[in-house]
């Protein structure tokens, strides 16, 4: 167990109609923990990222984040969820507004700050992410790696307890990849709580305190990276790693 959980499940299960995507999944991530959850294709991974701020809702279990049970909906949910920040794989920027803006709005509606003040902070992330001079432009006139740095800097303004990624890179060209992988590297060596959904074995091998491994709705293995990719102990696990590492 960790010493000092932040975000915790208990027994949660999850169905789309009869397919049972998550069943009696039990995960506990500690404060400055970095958990990369990888698996193959429809194993349940994005959904478990996506129960943790409820996104999607559960049938049973429990979710905490922070030591207070995850509210069904309402101010609370709202506060919570100001409490974790998600990116995702498509970068979902605001067309019509400014990188700047982009990053404040959530600050100026949900968190309260005045404008310039939200706009002095967003100014510092995306120095942080690498992006300062693009400051006044808009999303379409970035890349998708810079687009999605944007995305980083906006959920990390509203001064999370933790950040969840669910394939953050999966929509990007391979060579943005690494500008992205980057960031989230330097964040996790600030000791930023993250849960990252990822395809990038050599990004788990390298940031993550665990590798949890999913399989048909399961966590099959929930170990050190250095033990997962050298000594797996399922045939599940084997199977998947020795596909994707012979490429």
């Amino acid at each position: 167990m960790a010493v000092d959980p932040l975000i915790e499940l208990r027994d949660v299960n999850k169905y789309y109609g009869k397919l049972h995507v998550l069943q009696d999944i039990n995960l506990t991530v500690g404060r400055g923990e970095v958990v990369v959850v990888i698996g193959p294709s429809g194993s349940g991974k994005s959904t478990l990222c996506r129960t943790i701020n409820r996104l999607e809702t559960i049938e049973s279990g429990y979710i905490a984040i922070d030591g207070r049970p995850l509210p069904e909906e309402g101010k609370g949910l709202a506060e919570l969820r100001a409490e974790v920040g998600m990116v995702f794989q498509s970068f979902n920027l605001f067309a019509h507004k400014t990188v700047l803006a982009n990053v404040s709005l959530a600050q100026l509606k949900v968190r309260k700050r005045k404008k310039d003040q939200c706009d002095l902070r967003s100014r510092e992330l995306l120095e942080r992410v690498g992006l300062a001079s693009q400051a006044d432009k808009y999303p379409a006139q970035l890349s998708g790696g810079q687009q999605q740095r944007v995305a980083i800097a906006r959920a990390l303004a509203m001064d999370p307890k933790a950040l969840l990624f669910d394939e953050p890179t999966s929509a990007l060209d391979p060579e943005m990849i690494n500008e992205v992988l980057e960031v989230m590297q330097q964040l996790a060596r600030d000791g930023m709580t993250m849960v990252v959904v990822t395809h990038e074995m050599g990004f788990a091998r390298s940031a993550a305190n665990r590798v949890v491994f999913m399989a048909d709705g399961r966590i099959v293995e929930d170990r050190t990276p250095e033990a997962f990719f050298t000594a797996p102990e399922t045939d599940r696990a084997k199977d998947f790693l020795s596909k994707i590492l012979k490429h």
